[in-house]
């Protein structure tokens, strides 16, 4: 859209003018913030071969392994001498590396509804249903001056489908869908990214069975599982595998909201809100969490706590029952 070229123009003249950049991005990464940040570096490395072109973060998630490595840390030094673009992190407090702060100027990349504004420039597309979508438009926008491989739009591609359940979800327009046929152009491997995505151990799928027979359903039609330390011990998977299973219980008639209480080392439990038609981040921000409308995480510290949120989540839905009769 015109009305972001002048903030796209300002953070290409950003680039140019530094040798050193520095990608960041949010704690507990998903497919698109990695994809975004290992996307966007491909393509300034590609484009401004003599610049320092860093992508770096502290925390992994392992199914995500297949896309390859980030940057080892680099010094204070650098930080202080480098570009910082922060890219899928709408809050300051989610960023995986504190020494953003210690960067000459910080570009803010996101998709998330603006809550802070951490940024020199702020670019924030609510308008597009992924981060890695942004910067595909924005090398769209200037693909005079920079290049777009096989190996960034891997990375791109692999962000978008995950960040919107392989376009199911709302957000997936005409333009998303254009510009992932220029990744698609630059002849990706779709199946061998789906196959890294989707393809599970024997012990998930033992797993899956189990929650299909133990998920408990609230009044109103919250579906939900605690996955405890004991189940995942039980079937020998670890905590991120355990979390990845939110969608098991996505398309029950009537179960509007499915959530996933997951049971970290630490006795906290990690949630996991999913929905179709009604917001549940609102219910995440309650409960120490954010994220999108119909896809949001949050914490809580014990049973008590599971239970206010069901509470909540239960009432949630009541109301939007009742003021959308018909709806399943």
């Amino acid at each position: 859209m015109s009305e972001y070229l002048e903030q796209k123009q300002q953070i290409l003249e950003k680039i140019k003018a530094n040798d050193s950049i520095i990608i960041l991005r949010h704690i507990k990464p998903d497919g698109d913030c990695m994809g975004a940040s290992l996307g966007l570096r491909q393509i300034l490395r590609d484009s401004f071969p003599n610049k320092q072109i860093y992508s770096i973060g502290g925390m992994k998630s392992h199914y995500l392994d297949f896309l390859g490595n980030e940057d080892e840390d680099v010094s204070e030094e650098t930080y202080k001498n480098s570009l910082i673009i922060i890219v899928d992190t709408a809050t300051s407090d989610r960023i995986d590396n504190d020494k953003y702060m210690l960067g000459k100027e910080i570009i803010k990349i996101d998709h998330h509804i603006p809550v802070e504004d951490y940024g020199h420039i702020n670019y924030v597309r609510v308008d597009f249903p992924a981060t890695c979508a942004i910067i595909t438009d924005f090398y769209d926008t200037f693909k005079d001056e920079l290049v777009l491989t096989t190996e960034a739009s891997r990375y791109l591609f692999t962000g978008i489908v995950t960040d919107t359940g392989r376009f199911r979800y709302r957000g997936v327009g005409s333009e998303v869908m254009r510009l992932t046929g220029e990744l698609l152009n630059t002849g990706i491997d779709i199946e061998d990214i789906y196959s890294n995505l989707y393809i599970k151990e024997p012990e998930e799928l033992r797993l899956i069975s189990y929650v299909y027979k133990n998920f408990k359903v609230t009044e109103n039609g919250v579906a939900y599982f605690l996955m405890s330390k004991r189940i995942q011990n039980k079937f020998k998977v670890t905590n991120e595998a355990a979390s990845a299973l939110v969608n098991v219980l996505e398309g029950i008639k009537g179960s509007l909201i499915w959530i996933f209480f997951i049971q970290n080392k630490d006795k906290i439990w990690r949630v996991r809100l999913r929905s179709r038609f009604i917001g549940v981040n609102e219910i995440a921000s309650k409960y120490n969490g954010g994220g999108h409308m119909q896809a949001s995480g949050a914490t809580v510290n014990n049973k008590k706590e599971i239970k206010a949120l069901l509470k909540d989540a239960d009432e949630h839905l009541r109301v939007f029952k009742e003021q959308n009769p018909g709806v399943n």
